[in-house]
């Protein structure tokens, strides 16, 4: 694995959820392109782990959760054959993200912007502390948004709206992105964040790693725009899996009546 994790990622599984945190708080947790490979590695990694019920992705500190590809280093990159890798090597992380087999929660700490905002939309939910902002600031710097980021803006808040935040580059507060479901949870005031989070992943650490994996493949099945039949495909394959395995057996005795004795 990278030798970013550890350092600019730090990665952890506690209680059956990964958690994993971009820790460049003096660069307001620029996206460099290898922390992106760090990201990507540590998500494709993690994959295989059939323990998990859910990730969590974070930035350190108290004013970022992301800015955008870090532009001091993405300055050598002037030609099409570059612009092109970066934007595949980029996108792949951000894949990785959206292809977790379990629900993947964005903390949002601070703001998100640009990359930021994009690495914010490909996780599955987005939890918000009081003071975070989001937003799609790619067309200051005179381009369009480049690792699917658009494309999940659009899905989630619909085409007009989305339209608006991406022409307008607009600064959403948690309030706002409560309200147009941009965001699924936002801390009280009176809140501390990380009992936010927690609180949040309560119900999905009740559920079993075979149960969220299938939520999530049908999910997952939707946003790549599969029709009916893939998608009932996926379904019946998840269930069928669940209904063999131990934990549903385990679960059925909790709720079923005890047996007489004979």
């Amino acid at each position: 694995m990278s030798g970013l994790v550890g350092t600019e990622l730090l990665v952890d599984v506690s209680d059956r959820v990964l958690y994993a945190t971009l820790n460049r708080p003096e660069k307001h947790n620029a996206l460099r392109l290898a922390l992106l490979e760090a990201i990507r590695l540590t998500f494709v990694e993690h994959a295989g782990d059939g323990t998990l019920v859910a990730a969590v992705l974070t930035g350190a500190g108290s004013r970022s959760f992301a800015a955008g590809g870090d532009l001091r280093e993405l300055d050598f990159v002037r030609g099409r054959a570059e612009a092109e890798r970066m934007e595949r090597d980029a996108r792949s992380a951000l894949d990785a993200v959206r292809d977790f087999p379990v629900p993947v929660v964005a903390a949002l700490n601070g703001a998100a912007l640009g990359g930021g905002a994009e690495l914010a939309v490909a996780c599955d939910f987005r939890v918000a502390a009081r003071h975070a902002t989001i937003a799609f600031v790619q067309g200051r710097i005179g381009v369009s948004t480049a690792w699917g980021g658009g494309i999940d803006l659009l899905q989630l808040v619909g085409r007009a709206r989305a339209l608006r935040l991406l022409t307008s580059c607009e600064s959403v507060d948690a309030v706002h992105g409560l309200a147009m479901g941009l965001f699924d949870r936002v801390a009280t005031e009176s809140e501390d964040f990380a009992a936010t989070i927690e609180d949040f992943l309560a119900p999905l650490r009740r559920q079993n790693p075979q149960s969220m994996r299938g939520f999530k493949a049908l999910a997952d099945a939707y946003r790549s725009g599969a029709g009916r039949a893939a998608m009932a495909a996926v379904e019946r394959r998840h269930f069928v899996d669940s209904w063999l395995h131990d934990d549903h057996w385990s679960a059925v005795e909790k709720v079923l009546p005890s047996r007489p004795k004979v």
